[in-house]
């Protein structure tokens, strides 16, 4: 197939002029033609996922407290049942991530999306209908499954239907959706009593299976399956009537022509498949070791200490600064570019970890603190203000970069023969370690003391500052062929 002649055919006989810029004057003119308003409605329902995905990691915070005080013995949460009920969540979504990556290869994006609509209903049916403990533990497990599966599938639904032009910031609403999830959960727990709160948890997935019947499949994954009729219909949808669609197809095909459609785990050893997996699983680890969970394991604790006595009005202040300042990446990404926020957010994150450091030795040094503990005295009050400035910049710098960009740049950097595979690795790669930083954490207070174990925290920042800029291709304005080439040799950054 001659797809050159025909791109260049088609964007002729829609005005398009061919000039020595070749591929980017060719993207212009098409991109004049499309229209956003299907691509927005497709991305409004897939990421309805992350919202679910939200409440499943919120809705611990306001029903502990409660079942861990309920007249019902048989569902009374003792704190290491309540412990449990929290963290086990995390064994789920590890298991979905692999599963994630089995169903996308196997039955497509759209299915696998609507497939993982059935564990968030059950398992939160679970709940509702909980008689015992352990019917908790199966419901908390199977949330937590569909939020794995949900983490990995919705950033490529969105990154394989999105343009380059919107890809940024449709990509930046799947993070927006999740913190949007927490602070939803966490209001409605000021209000609701756990029951009725799983019953709103169950409300977001079943809407996105419905409403995900109506959307179509990616265009590349359609194209992988020899399915270029189905693709332009697709296309059709998601661009609107006047683009023509042909030409896109035409560019995806070839360019799944060069690399192949079926991956083999000799492929592991093309720089175009290692690097961006490489890449996107130590976005993840990083992601982690910046301290997120720490900080929010401290964030009751110092809101207390600045006497915030209503400790459930705290957690809402956090996750509403989480939603502004990612709503805030999401509107800038495609205009700053992934680097510059990721670089911006690691320089935030190592400033408020360093000041954290300081913050603790201060209030150790405080007469009668024998413990490595924030609670082992009372600091000075001149000292709560660096506390909430430093949890607040913290919060605000993870929200504007190292919190959606790695999701973002894993479904853009990542080739889609692979996508699967190399996607379970890294969905795998960040809650895995996300368990190992949580597990260790105490551990590393003990050792290092508070101040220590948050200045560690400020070195790893710095090091994914320097990561950043050396390792982390700038993905912004760039069609997902363009970023396989860059990673193939075929194209320059």
């Amino acid at each position: 197939m001659d797809t050159q002649g025909e791109r260049r055919r088609l964007l002729d006989a829609e005005g398009g002029e061919e000039t020595p810029a070749g591929l980017m004057s060719e993207q212009e003119a098409y991109l004049s033609k499309v229209k956003n308003g299907k691509l927005y409605l497709a991305s409004f329902a897939a990421v309805l996922g992350p919202m679910s995905f939200g409440f499943v990691l919120g809705y611990s915070s306001p029903a502990i407290p409660e079942l861990s005080s309920i007249s019902d013995p048989r569902l009374r949460l003792s704190d290491e049942q309540a412990s449990w009920f929290g963290s086990i969540v995390t064994l789920g979504a590890a298991a979905g991530g692999l599963l994630g990556g089995w169903m996308v290869q196997r039955i497509g994006r759209k299915l696998s999306l609507m497939l993982c609509s059935l564990p968030y209903v059950f398992g939160f049916t679970l709940i509702i209908a909980a008689q015992n403990v352990w019917m908790f533990y199966v419901g908390r497990v199977l949330t937590g499954l569909a939020s794995g599966v949900t983490s990995l599938v919705v950033p490529l639904y969105i990154s394989e239907t999105a343009h380059e032009k919107v890809r940024g910031m449709l990509g930046s609403c799947v993070q927006l959706m999740v913190v949007s999830g927490i602070m939803g959960v966490y209001l409605a727990g000021l209000f609701i009593d756990w029951r009725w709160l799983a019953i709103c948890c169950s409300l977001p997935p079943s809407l996105m299976m419905v409403a995900m019947c109506f959307m179509p499949e990616t265009p590349r994954f359609l194209l992988s399956r020899g399915k270029r009729r189905e693709a332009e219909e697709a296309l059709r949808f998601l661009r609107g009537p006047d683009a023509p669609v042909e030409w896109e197809c035409a560019r995806i095909e070839e360019a799944s022509e060069e690399q192949g459609s079926t991956f083999r785990l000799s492929d592991l050893k093309d720089p175009g498949v290692f690097k961006p997996l490489v890449i996107g699983v130590l976005l993840m680890v990083f992601q982690q070791m910046t301290g997120i969970n720490a900080i929010m394991f401290y964030a009751e604790n110092i809101f207390e200490q600045a006497h915030f006595e209503e400790s459930d009005l705290a957690s809402v202040i956090v996750a509403l600064i989480q939603v502004i300042f990612t709503a805030i990446a999401a509107v800038i990404m495609d205009r700053a570019g992934r680097k510059v926020l990721l670089i911006i957010s690691g320089v935030l994150m190592m400033i408020s970890t360093t000041a954290f450091g300081v913050y603790f030795y201060l209030v150790a040094k405080v007469p009668g603190a024998a413990s490595v503990s924030p609670t082992a005295a009372e600091p000075h009050p001149d000292l709560t203000w660096l506390a909430l400035a430093s949890m607040a910049i913290f919060i605000a710098g993870f929200a504007i970069g190292w919190g959606p960009i790695p999701w973002l740049i894993m479904s853009e950097v990542i080739p889609i023969r692979v996508r699967g595979f190399a996607g379970a690795a890294v969905v795998l790669s960040n809650w895995g370690m996300a368990f190992i930083v949580t597990k260790s954490f105490q551990d590393m207070m003990n050792l290092l003391t508070s101040a220590g174990t948050f200045w560690l925290f400020s070195c790893m920042c710095f090091l994914n500052i320097i990561f950043t800029v050396i390792l982390v291709p700038e993905t912004k304005g760039k069609t997902l062929e363009q970023i396989e080439a860059i990673f193939r040799g075929t194209s320059g950054l």
